[in-house]
């Protein structure tokens, strides 16, 4: 093209019009364009010949590259396990920093055993058995796949009724299974100072509802925290980081045996 516009230019250059006996006037009728203008004008389009190309291919690489980056990233969280901590300030993490609480270091341990799970904290400091029970459709919202029920403790250090506690934690396991998601229940130990009585009727409550819906039984849930002053807060109540640590140590292979049976059970209904 740039040749055709050479020659172009040159054709009108040698019959220019004149005015008298002046120079070659350019921009008249029969001279509408002088050669340097039409250099200027072949570069630019050899120019855009090669510019255009290699912006449109690399724009069309750019788009393939983001779809198949949110490709990957929406497969990896349809593979994503969402597990759910409902619990209290056990759970919330209560005088300790939210990278030390009991959902975040759970998560990192999954994590590290190669599981790809998240683990949504939603503990609430102070919450009895019967908050659980106000707050399970908000936890169902979050669609898990597993469900950690850590209540009672407070229900223990308030004196309430065990037989409370028990329909509490009872229609929290049967919400979960009218939406067929699994659990978790953990156990719990009442204040001694409540006498043995109370104490044994308490702790009777969580294995007999772990049989009654067939969920996966953590019996102790401070296991190896309780009363080791190294491994809680000053209120000698709440594990500090490490015993946070300690407790997840002991419970991350019960939910990785949790997660075996669901994955298990996926493979057996897709089949």
């Amino acid at each position: 093209m740039t040749r055709w516009l050479y020659l172009y230019a040159r054709s009108y250059t040698r019959l220019p019009g004149r005015k008298g006996n002046g120079p070659p006037r350019y921009g008249c009728r029969r001279a509408p364009f002088n050669s340097g203008q039409l250099f200027r004008f072949g570069a630019v389009v050899r120019r855009l010949a090669v510019v255009i190309p290699t912006v449109l291919w690399t724009a069309l690489w750019a788009i393939l590259g983001l779809s198949a980056s949110l490709y990957g990233t929406a497969l990896a969280a349809n593979d994503e396990t969402v597990i759910v901590a409902l619990g209290d300030s056990l759970t919330a993490g209560f005088g300790i920093l939210a990278n030390d609480s009991f959902p975040v270091r759970l998560e990192a341990a999954l994590r590290g055993a190669g599981a790809n799970a998240r683990v949504v904290n939603a503990g609430v400091s102070g919450d009895t058995t019967a908050g659980g029970l106000a707050r399970i459709d908000w936890v169902l919202a979050d669609t898990p796949d597993l469900v950690i029920a850590e209540l009672g403790a407070n229900d223990g250090l308030r004196g309430l009724n065990p037989a409370d506690m028990e329909a509490n934690l009872d229609a929290i396991l049967a919400r979960l299974a009218d939406r067929d998601v699994p659990a978790i229940l953990t156990g719990m130990l009442a204040p001694p100072n409540l006498g043995r009585a109370y104490s044994d009727a308490f702790k009777a409550v969580f294995p007999r509802l772990a049989e009654r819906h067939t969920v996966v039984f953590y019996p102790f849930f401070l296991d190896g925290v309780a009363a080791q002053p190294a491994l809680n807060q000053r209120d000698g109540i709440h594990p500090n980081p490490a015993g946070v640590r300690v407790i997840v140590e002991r419970f991350t292979p019960i939910v990785l045996r949790a997660l075996a049976d669901i994955k298990s059970r996926s493979k057996t209904i897709s089949r």
